[in-house]
């Protein structure tokens, strides 16, 4: 098993797809409830497809990873991003060139990264990825709450084992919490100046249109919208060959 150690006793699992040198890393950064094996194949597919060498880890408290105790706070999602992923980055792949590949949380993240203009950064691709708190994610974690609370989540424990409770909890009570409702990352989109695609399902209930849009209207640099029909919040499972289409057609662009 990969493990990188980040000092106070905490290390992360990741993983590496080998692929042509000359090309970007794809880094894939998972969903709030996700780790490295709940990506499934997509990654090795979406490598193999472009020939891009790939990585990806789960983050801390997640998966294989150290858990991690203390209380979350309206910054998470900006530690990942500015403290824990570079740190991956550095250590792993230094000196080389990579597209983020970020699923809802992961696609947060992604964004927040790339608003800080790393130079190595070659473009961004998002999946239900969310930049504000809305009505549509409120209702859809509040049902998947009250799923939780009656065991038909709990398929979730293959994951992420006796830190499942606490992967839930800390994602649901943070999002559905009076104090996050105000979260808004729209500020530093338009520092964001590398190509970005915005992909989401047609049917997610966890985000709306306006989630997507906003994202397009607001980054500096060439972005570009997908909806993919008939497909909810995990449109690289849900749709794969749609999805590794469009997402390779922009690596392809980009390499």
């Amino acid at each position: 098993m990969n493990k990188l150690n980040l000092g106070d006793n905490k290390s992360i699992h990741y993983e590496l797809i080998d692929g042509n040198s000359h090309y970007p890393y794809l880094i894939f950064l998972h969903e709030g409830l996700g780790c490295n094996a709940m990506w499934k194949d997509f990654p090795e597919q979406l490598c193999h497809k472009t020939e891009c060498p790939g990585l990806l880890y789960d983050r801390l408290g997640y998966g294989q990873s150290s858990p991690v105790d203390s209380a979350r706070t309206v910054h998470y999602l900006h530690d990942c991003a500015l403290n824990e992923l570079p740190k991956v980055i550095e250590s792993l792949i230094p000196k080389k060139s990579y597209i983020l590949v970020g699923h809802s949380d992961g696609g947060s993240i992604s964004l927040i990264f790339g608003a800080e203009k790393p130079s190595l950064l070659r473009g961004i691709i998002t999946e239900a990825a969310h930049v504000f708190v809305d009505s549509e994610t409120i209702e859809g974690i509040q049902a998947a709450d009250e799923s939780f609370s009656r065991g038909k989540l709990n398929g979730l424990r293959k994951y992420h084992g006796e830190k499942t409770n606490r992967v839930f909890k800390a994602w649901s009570e943070t999002w559905l919490s009076d104090w996050f409702r105000h979260w808004n990352i729209e500020y530093l989109l338009p520092s964001i100046e590398c190509p970005v695609l915005v992909i989401q399902g047609s049917d997610d209930h966890y985000g709306t249109e306006d989630q997507v849009n906003s994202i397009v209207t607001k980054v500096s640099g060439n972005a570009e919208s997908y909806f993919v029909k008939k497909c909810g919040h995990s449109p690289h499972l849900e749709q794969p060959e749609t999805v590794i289409e469009i997402m390779s057609e922009f690596i392809e662009r980009n390499k």
